[in-house]
């Protein structure tokens, strides 16, 4: 062609115009072509095509696996025009267990791993489909839905497949196309195909309706997903973050020694280098705590094991955590997918489900007006083959009078008014069909055939048949691969969580021992004994060490410490780490700002407070304060003044009181007092206080409670460090008034030793008690847990019953209390 005339053929275009142009076209591919799903079955081009090959292939869930080689070259030779690795890697993500929710190949070799390590060369791994990759394809012989030449015009390919399985919900999608992209969570098989159910028979069904089914997304690799609004509003608009934690908990491996245990990930993190950087935070000194971090995955599932130092508080370090790495992530919602229109969407959450229930419907009545002309041109085939055997002596006659097949076949025609399909079919029979039983056999065909075009018939001319169909295979695809909820859903957002919402409100025991160390345990661990038994192990610690406070209340109580040097603290009972059993537990210093030879003295639950006045304290030296409670509500970290102390006297006993109510002290010599409570005026924080009772040389205070102006019966719990006890009636003790030395309460020896603890269990709380049970805590830890009924009723002036041996001679009873 010469010059000019290739000079005649060019269009002068402006420049923007051309570019505008070239540039859409470019973009609509892309869109079209590679980087967006459809609706309908959820796959971008290069996915359908691969199963569309391994179909043809014949690699079937019970087939032999074969090369994913052969897989890509099919592929590639037949419908798809791009490079190998994009096959390849298609190929792969559609095999990985953590990339998607339901699996799409069964692979056999490496397919890479959750640490982003690439896959074996596809020369190596072999594939083959799973079952439920199986649902997406079949009925695609039935002309389910339309074929398109391939790119070269040598192949046919489905446009869509007929997808039994809502895939684009169930795997979710990922693409970024030019100028959109698209960001899809997979979900819970069983939650969508309900889901779909509800919404067929309810079409003005709402986002709300729906997520009554779809609680959010469901992801492989599990997790913990916030905050339910985002979530309605990710379905509703079809856009939105939704907050997804790592699964980690808090193990204590050793007595006193923690580690956090991370089982799930949040989806799509890489492992090692989520690692790598909570191993940089350490190194940056950003990230305090951390002693040892170790993957310990296998094939059994994910276990990262992050071992903490010592002195470290475990929730603070996976707080910080979550704060400064993936453990925490947000998952952008974008739901954008292709339309039947083949145009680009953003889809809220029940519009991809009505475009899923719109392609089934096509798909069913495609399948079905398939279904009806096969079975019409099988009935009229039978019909013919029964006109023959109805007569099928004058049907021999006729055709061994003939002098050849066609002249058969046109006599046939016309003796018996056959078509020529039938007419065939007659001069097809072999002489075995004739039997009995095959002419039997024809007969039954042909009135089920004739059955089922009437059932097609139906079902085309009832809308409500093929939804019902649709609902059929919906709850038996249910049955089938319907599996549990992986991601578990919270409903508050995680900015505004507070300890509460992570922790169960149950109750606990919580102990301190005299060297200041402190755990949380469940009271269901110390099973009940008879009394005068060992007990068992209740914590281990040091020889020097002992329990000197034991707490029974609930997880969210904020408790109350008080100090021997009268000052109080406050700390939230959560916060105190749960123990095993033989546990030692945390320093008290991790929590509290305690001084240097400051010990706890009291423990107070303000829970328990809710209906009292004021607080009374009771010194080892026998004085006595009353304070009002609204002073101790708002404790600041670094501690308030609770009592004004002289000498070397030490604050012991902080409990509530009405204003109303009588005072018991108790001391180490067996003496007691009892008065009334206003005979001591309330006072400020800082004052000191007045006498409660006098002491003799060497005596001290072991214990104090508070009867309640409406008790009339009750019980004084005493027990003695040797481990005897019982109990005396409360009327037994008169009031006096405060300062007196008291009278006897317990006759004291070498045998029982001196009073170590004494507990009133008054009326109000009674009732509570005749089925409750005390726990004895000695020196060296050991516990035991027996019911308060054992312990008998004694006068004033008696020892009491053993209730508790020791399993060291120099082992003595350091606390008590009641559950």
């Amino acid at each position: 062609m010469s010059l000019d005339k290739i000079a005649r053929k060019i269009q002068e275009q402006p420049l923007a115009e051309e570019m505008k142009s070239s540039y859409l076209d470019y973009a609509m591919s892309v869109i079209v072509s590679r980087a967006l799903p459809d609706v309908r079955d959820g796959l971008k081009p290069v996915h359908r095509r691969i199963l569309y090959a391994m179909w043809n292939l014949g690699l079937k869930s019970g087939a032999k696996f074969r090369k994913s080689a052969t897989v890509v070259g099919e592929v590639l030779g037949k419908y798809h025009p791009h490079g190998e690795a994009a096959v390849y890697d298609s190929l792969v993500r559609m095999a990985q267990d953590f990339s998607l929710r339901y699996p799409l190949i069964w692979g056999q070799g490496n397919f890479g791993s959750v640490d982003g390590d690439s896959p074996a060369a596809m020369r190596y791994t072999e594939a083959k489909l799973t079952p439920i990759a199986e649902e997406m394809l079949f009925d695609l012989e039935k002309d389910t839905v339309d074929f398109v030449p391939n790119y070269d015009n040598s192949q046919k390919e489905p446009k869509v497949l007929p997808a039994k399985l809502p895939n684009l919900l169930l795997n979710g999608s990922m693409g970024i196309a030019v100028g959109m992209a698209t960001n899809i969570p997979p979900h819970n098989l069983s939650e969508v195909c309900q889901a779909l159910i509800y919404l067929i028979d309810n079409p003005e069904a709402t986002t709300e309706d729906l997520m009554k089914f779809i609680k959010g997304p469901d992801f492989p690799t599990g997790g913990i997903i916030f905050d339910k609004k985002q979530i309605k509003q990710a379905y509703a608009t079809g856009k939105g973050g939704i907050v997804i934690r790592a699964k980690a908990d808090i193990v204590e491996y050793e007595a006193g020694k923690f580690q956090i245990v991370v089982t799930e990930l949040p989806y799509q993190v890489n492992k090692a280098a989520l690692l790598e950087k909570i191993a940089n935070l350490v190194k940056e000194g950003r990230l305090e705590g951390i002693k040892d971090i170790r993957d310990e995955s296998d094939k059994e599932g994910l276990r990262v094991v992050i071992d903490l130092k010592k002195d470290s508080y475990p929730q603070k370090v996976l707080n910080k955590l979550f704060k400064l790495t993936q453990l925490q992530d947000v998952f952008y919602v974008n739901s954008i997918a292709l339309t039947e229109e083949i145009q680009p969407r953003l889809l809220t959450l029940k519009s991809i489900l009505q475009e899923y229930i719109k392609h089934r419907q096509e798909v069913i009545r495609r399948r079905t007006e398939f279904d009806l002309r096969k079975a019409e041109e099988r009935a009229h085939i039978l019909k013919g083959l029964k006109i023959a055997v109805d007569n099928i002596n004058e049907v021999i006659k006729l055709i061994k009078s003939s002098k050849d097949k066609e002249e058969a076949k046109v006599r046939l025609i016309k003796r018996f008014k056959l078509t020529e399909i039938q007419a065939a079919a007659i001069l097809e029979i072999r002489l075995h069909q004739l039997a009995h039983l095959e002419v039997k056999k024809i007969e039954d065909e042909l009135k089920e055939k004739l059955r089922l075009i009437k059932e097609y018939k139906i079902i085309l001319s009832h809308p409500k048949k093929i939804l019902a169909i649709i609902k059929e295979e919906l709850t038996e695809l249910d049955k089938k691969y319907g599996d549990e909820r992986r991601t578990k859903v919270v409903s508050h957002p995680v900015n505004e969580f507070k300890q509460e919402d992570l922790i169960p409100d149950e109750p606990c025991v919580i102990t301190l021992t005299r060297s200041g160390y402190i755990k949380r345990l469940s009271p269901g661990i110390f099973k009940t004994q008879s009394r005068g038994g060992k007990g068992v192990i209740g914590l281990s610690i040091k020889e020097e060490d002992e329990v000197e406070h034991l707490l029974t209340t609930t997880t969210h109580s904020s408790i109350l410490f008080f100090t021997t040097s009268g000052r109080v603290f406050q700390l939230k009972a959560y916060d105190i780490p749960q123990s095993s059993r033989t546990a030692k537990g945390q320093a008290i210093v991790n929590f509290l700002q305690i001084q240097s030879g400051e010990k706890i003295s009291a423990v107070l639950s303000l829970k328990e407070l809710a209906n009292q006045k004021f607080l009374i304290m009771v010194t080892e030296m026998g004085l006595v304060k009353k304070v009002k409670i609204d002073s101790f509500i708002q404790v600041r970290r670094s501690g308030l003044i609770a009592i004004k102390l002289k000498g070397e006297d030490k604050l012991q006993w902080v409990k509530a009181s009405s204003g109303k109510d009588e005072v018991i002290l108790t001391t180490a010599q067996g003496k007691s007092i009892r008065f009334k409570e206003r005979d001591v005026r309330p006072m400020s924080r800082s004052a000191a206080g007045v006498r409660g009772i006098r002491l003799k040389k060497g005596d001290k205070v072991i214990g104090m409670d508070i009867i309640k102006n409406t008790s009339k019966k009750g019980y004084l719990l005493v027990v003695t460090e040797n481990g005897f006890g019982k109990k005396t009636k409360i009327s037994l003790y008169k009031v006096q008034k405060r300062g007196g030395t008291g009278i006897k309460t317990a006759k004291t020896n070498q045998k029982t030793g001196e009073l170590v603890a004494s507990l009133l269990i008054d009326e109000t709380s009674l009732s509570t008690y005749k089925k409750g049970d005390i726990i004895i805590i000695s020196s060296l830890g050991q516990v035991i847990r027996i019911p308060l009924k054992a312990v008998p009723i004694l006068g004033r002036d008696t020892q009491g019953v053993r209730l508790m041996r020791f399993k060291e001679k120099t082992d003595k009873v350091a606390s008590i209390t009641l559950v």
